[in-house]
């Protein structure tokens, strides 16, 4: 899933509640299914993220370097204006694009 695209809110909004039990029949079980994407998301963002800023990293202080490197600071003010990945991972749930089973029930 490319969380860059995706149509999440900003902010929190309010959700129903019948909406978000609709595929578990269990509000639990669909916090749980959530909750678990919303960590994998929060993963790929940071591994990304980290591996952008890789590329800034340096080794010798020099405090020019570090106030005025632009491209860096653009970076990471995209990355704070993402939606936040539990809203991301919301989204999924109610577009029907995370994959969820119970393996008791196989």
């Amino acid at each position: 899933m490319n969380f860059k695209k995706t149509n999440a809110p900003l902010s929190t909004i309010t959700r129903d509640q019948i909406d978000l039990d609709r595929e578990t029949e269990n509000i639990y079980e669909s916090i749980a299914t959530i909750a678990k994407r919303a960590n994998q998301i929060s993963v790929e963002i940071k591994n990304e993220l980290s591996t952008k800023l890789e590329e800034f990293a340096s080794y010798t202080d020099n405090l020019e370097e570090i106030f005025e490197n632009r491209e860096q600071i653009e970076i990471s003010k995209f990355y704070e204006r993402l939606p936040k990945p539990s809203l991301i991972a919301i989204q999924e749930y109610l577009e029907k694009k995370v994959y969820f089973r119970k393996p008791e029930q196989e």
